[in-house]
């Protein structure tokens, strides 16, 4: 064995998959806060799934990325499984513009795009220029990548009797093709080791095609994996990927003389063939199966049945492989799993809302432990979201999608202390049996549903980024609950003078209106961050 070209291929799958690792950092740096908008648009229809799927495989520059995202997506609800079957054909389409790029057979311009790309790091001042910068060695070094194994292809040739068998049986090659993906960890790389070895002339287009086809069923490896860890849903859409790689693939061996004849047409270069192969496979398979995407999804829901008594976990959203694959999904899974807290809080304060206008002594254990459990869901989203953030952080991300990031972290603290404050109010429950004038309730109703709204407007202004909800909260809401406090408070003091409240448990009231009024403060926060991350967008 040729020990230096075994160790010169390695290093030229090395250069590469490292070169894709640059590109794609510097696309989502460069995207920054755009990808993470890109992501929030991602439950729609299957078909603007397939856009979306191209698009977002494009910038980080890995199909199998783009449907582990999926997977985790469907894990945590955003995603139906038809919606994300669209994706998945996307992410397949995506991911060909890679090998188109790599068929270009610039090799040549390796050296001096890694030169230029360091110069600009080196000597550029803004940090959109060291992205581009670090992109641009990264394609430097995808290419330099690409000549390494090309010039290493000596142990490849040694062994004649497996080329021939690649080249007479296709079946062969696609399980090449496949265990060679599922080895490296990146359909891309297989494609590019595969343009290499036929640029030598050590294997044809018969051989070729068919090793492109397996690459397509090994590269949904990693979202199997990923699945098995996960819920009914996930597992559904690593097999809605799996059955459409692995149907297609079917479909274009029983078609192999045609295809071949396809992409013989479409290029006299043996390199862009292989490319072409790629696309033509994905693209092709992509129209075939759309129409039928419905019944794909009855399919597996068939194969893989629902349970619908599994329980949700209080981290529904804070999937730890998104922030390898992408830190821009990552953030958004921040926002995902913010926004569920907000539910939390919504079902605690409804359930306040029970237990103070509708008093029964005999149900108060009972409403009370159902708090709790909800005001300790609350605390843990809490850490969960910080600890997610700060790994996101470690990461590194765009100063853009680092404050944006930020103003999630620190609504997420506000949400916390709301809950803080709603478990100071039921512990107050009992003043509103026979301690308090029927004024004094119904002031306490009307402040109460004013916080409550402030809430969940806060909350609604962040979700959907949009200011005139904000703007509600910070000029209208947060003013009438300082007002009512205010006023309230004076009157009961009053009440308290002429004795129409009970003296002892009645001034339990003021501190009921302090944290109401507490509440619309935090309230008030949210939507400042609403705000902020606007005007970060504007810009």
């Amino acid at each position: 064995m040729d020990i230096n070209s075994f160790f010169n291929i390695a290093g030229g799958v090395a250069l590469f998959l490292y070169g894709i690792k640059l590109m794609s950092e510097a696309l989502q740096f460069i995207a920054g806060d755009k990808m993470r908008q890109l992501i929030g648009t991602l439950t729609k229809t299957p078909l603007r799934g397939i856009f979306v799927g191209i698009l977002v495989t494009v910038l980080i520059q890995s199909s199998t990325g783009t449907t582990v995202m999926t997977v985790s997506f469907v894990n945590t609800g955003l995603l139906t499984l038809n919606q994300a079957i669209g994706i998945i054909m996307g992410a397949n389409i995506g991911t060909t513009i890679t090998a188109q790029i790599i068929a270009f057979k610039i090799e040549a311009f390796a050296l001096p795009l890694i030169a230029l790309g360091v110069a600009l790091s080196m000597f550029g001042k803004t940090k959109q220029l060291s992205y581009f910068a670090s992109g641009i060695v990264g394609l430097g070094l995808l290419f330099m990548g690409m000549k390494t194994m090309g010039g290493a292809t000596h142990l490849i040739s040694q062994h004649k009797d497996l080329l021939l068998m690649l080249s007479q049986n296709p079946i062969t090659g696609v399980l090449a093709g496949m265990i060679l993906t599922i080895l490296i960890q990146s359909s891309a790389a297989t494609i590019g080791l595969t343009m290499a070895v036929a640029s030598q002339g050590l294997i044809g287009l018969d051989a070729a095609i068919p090793i492109i086809l397996g690459d397509n069923i090994g590269t949904t490896l990693t979202a199997i994996v990923v699945a098995m860890r996960a819920s009914r849903p996930a597992k559904q859409a690593a097999a809605a990927h799996v059955l459409f790689n692995t149907l297609g693939t079917i479909i274009f061996l029983l078609a192999f003389p045609v295809y071949r004849e396809i992409v013989l047409w479409s290029s006299p270069d043996i390199g862009r063939q292989i490319a072409n192969a790629h696309t033509i496979f994905n693209v092709l398979n992509t129209v075939i199966f759309f129409p039928f995407v419905p019944l794909l999804a009855k399919l597996i829901s068939t194969i893989i049945p629902l349970n619908p008594e599994d329980k949700p976990e209080d981290v529904m959203y804070l999937d730890p492989t998104l922030i390898n694959i992408s830190t821009a999904s990552a953030v958004e899974a921040v926002k995902d799993e913010l926004l569920h807290m907000g539910r939390v809080i919504d079902d605690m304060f409804d359930l306040i809302r029970e237990t103070f206008f509708d008093f029964d002594a005999a149900k108060v254990e009972e409403r009370r432990k159902k708090f709790d459990s909800l005001e300790d869901s609350v605390n843990k989203l809490t850490r969960a979201i910080s600890a997610y953030s700060s790994e996101i952080w470690q990461k590194g991300v765009s100063d853009e999608v680092s404050t944006v990031l930020g103003c999630y972290v620190n609504a997420s603290l506000d949400l916390e202390r709301i809950g803080d404050r709603a478990e100071n109010l039921i512990e107050r429950c009992d003043v509103m049996n026979n301690y308090l004038s029927d004024e004094a309730v119904n002031e306490f109703k009307d402040m109460y549903d004013t916080t409550h709204a402030a809430i969940e407007i806060s909350l609604s202004s962040l979700e959907h980024e949009n200011s005139n909800l904000a703007w509600q909260v910070i000029r209208d809401l947060e003013k009438k609950i300082d007002t009512q406090e205010r006023t309230y408070r004076k009157k009961h003091i009053d009440r308290l003078n002429r004795g129409e409240c009970d003296p002892e448990k009645g001034v339990n009231f003021i501190t009921l209106l302090s944290n109401l009024e507490r509440i619309g403060d935090h309230s008030n926060n949210i939507a400042g961050y609403t705000l902020d991350i606007i005007a970060l967008n504007s810009k």
